[in-house]
């Protein structure tokens, strides 16, 4: 499982991503598991809205449709902390199911993965641009 915090300056949500996601969920590639969204207003009160509550229930109800609530109230109000005033955030929780299945074929093949690391983007956007600059 995976989870990420996507920070967007102001307060309203506009549902653009919601296609994407729900696309990543039809294609097999993720199943999303918990869906929230938060606001910190320009005085730093906090927000919480779930989707079936806010203004793009619409566009994301498709997304969800198996939760879990994975996320605490604790989990948030950390997240919360982290948010510039008036700004907001959305806070999801999904399952890699491109994963399962490839560990399952992997088992079954008697391997074992001795090493996994995520490269963040920046760091590979850096080693990219240093070789373009080597060239």
């Amino acid at each position: 499982m995976d989870v990420a915090v996507v920070a967007f300056d102001g307060n309203r949500f506009n549902g653009k991503v919601a296609p994407a996601l729900l696309d990543l969920q039809k294609s097999g590639t993720i199943r999303i598991l918990d869906l929230t969204f938060i606001r910190k207003g320009r005085d730093g009160a906090v927000e919480v809205v779930e989707v079936a509550d806010s203004e793009v229930a619409a566009a994301f109800e498709r997304t969800t449709q198996v939760e879990f609530d994975l996320l605490s109230e604790d989990d948030l109000q950390t997240v919360a902390a982290e948010l510039e005033p008036g700004s907001s955030a959305l806070v999801l929780v999904w399952e890699n199911t491109w994963a399962a299945r490839l560990s399952a074929a992997l088992r079954n093949s008697d391997g074992r993965v001795l090493f996994l690391e995520r490269i963040p983007r920046d760091e590979v956007v850096a080693a990219i641009t240093a070789l373009d600059e080597e060239l």
